[in-house]
C-alpha cells in the first residue's frame, strides 16, 4: 500500500496511511518527518507490532531519545520508554503516570533544551474517553493582535516542573512526588514567549499552563494576567484537534509548535500507553 498523508482537521494534525513503522525505508521516513513538520501532529494507525525496541529504534531516527526524570515510571529494560498507565503493581502502587497531562502543556518545556517531539503508542485503551487535545501554537501566535505581539516580542517566561509539586501552576497541575535526587536534577528555565521554529522559521507561542508560571521582568499579578490571556487565546476551539484514540495508534507531535491536554476516562477501564521523546535544542 502506498503511503498517503490525510489531514485530520483544519487546525492541525494528519493521518499517515499505509505505514508500518517497524519496517520503514529512508524515503518513507523522510516523508513522515516532513508530514510531522507540516502538520504538527501525525497519527499512524495499527502499530500493534511496534515493540518497545522498535518504538525506541523509530524514535532514534528523529534524534537521541530523552529519559524522563521520573525514572521509576520508565520501562525497566528500556528507560527511554515512559509508561502512562492506570495499571497497578501487586502491592497497589502505580506502574506509571495514571493521570498524566490532564492540563495544557508542552512536554518538558521546563528543560534547558525542551524535547523536540513526543511519540505515544496506545497499548491498551478504554472504549471511550481519554481523548487527547492538541493545540496549534503557530495559529495561536498568528491570530494575536498586533498590540499583543508587540507586547510579548523579545520577552521571556519561566517554566518549571518543581512548581507543580505545590499545585501552583496556572493549570493547578499537581505532580507526583519526586525524590530529592530527582528534584536536584531540575531547575526553573526561562524561554522566549514567542519561539521561532528551527525548521520552518515560523513563530509560535511557547507558553503553557502546565509548566509556565511567571514572566521575567514583570510583577507577579501583571505577569499572571498576561499569561492567562495567552493561555485562553491559544486554546480556542479553532486552534485545536481532538484525537480519539484507537488501539495501537502511534501519535507523534512537534512540541516546538504545539501543546496538548489529556482528558479523563472511566478508571474501571485500562489505559496503558508507552511514550518516547526526542531531545531538542534551546528555544530562540
Amino acid at each position: 500500500m502506498t503511503m498517503e498523508i490525510r489531514p485530520l482537521s483544519d487546525a492541525l494534525g494528519a493521518e499517515a496511511l499505509g505505514v508500518d513503522l517497524a519496517d520503514l525505508d529512508e524515503a518513507g521516513f523522510a516523508r513522515l518527518r516532513q508530514a510531522l513538520v507540516e502538520h504538527c501532529v501525525l497519527v499512524v494507525r495499527d502499530q500493534a507490532s511496534l515493540t518497545p525496541e522498535a518504538h525506541i529504534g523509530f524514535t532514534r531516527r528523529f534524534g537521541e531519545p530523552a529519559v524522563h526524570v521520573k525514572t521509576e515510571f520508565n520501562l525497566p529494560e528500556h528507560p527511554e520508554v515512559l509508561v502512562l498507565s492506570n495499571r497497578k503493581k501487586p502491592d497497589g502502587s502505580p506502574i506509571g503516570f495514571e493521570e498524566a497531562g490532564r492540563y495544557w502543556h508542552s512536554d518538558v518545556s521546563y528543560g534547558d533544551e525542551p524535547v523536540m517531539a513526543s511519540l505515544l503508542l496506545a497499548v491498551d485503551i478504554p472504549p471511550k474517553g481519554g481523548d487527547t487535545l492538541y493545540c496549534n501554537m503557530y495559529r495561536a501566535y498568528d491570530s494575536l493582535s498586533d498590540a499583543m505581539k508587540q507586547r510579548i516580542d523579545g520577552r521571556k517566561a519561566v517554566h518549571s516542573y518543581l512548581v507543580g509539586l505545590t499545585g501552583k501552576t496556572a493549570a493547578g497541575a499537581k505532580r507526583v512526588s519526586l525524590s530529592d535526587e530527582q528534584k536536584a536534577s531540575l531547575k526553573d528555565t526561562a524561554h522566549p514567549i514567542v519561539r521561532t521554529h528551527p525548521e520552518t522559521g515560523r513563530k509560535a507561542l511557547f507558553v503553557n499552563p502546565g509548566f509556565t508560571f511567571r514572566l521575567e521582568d514583570e510583577d507577579e499579578e501583571t505577569g499572571k494576567a498576561l499569561l492567562a490571556d495567552l493561555f485562553e487565546h491559544a486554546a480556542r476551539p479553532e486552534n485545536v484537534y481532538r484525537h480519539i484514540w484507537r488501539p495501537h495508534d502511534l501519535v507523534m507531535w512537534d512540541n516546538r509548535c504545539t501543546m496538548h491536554h489529556a482528558t479523563p476516562y472511566d478508571p474501571q477501564y485500562t489505559r496503558h500507553m508507552h511514550r518516547t521523546t526526542v531531545k531538542g535544542d534551546r528555544p530562540v
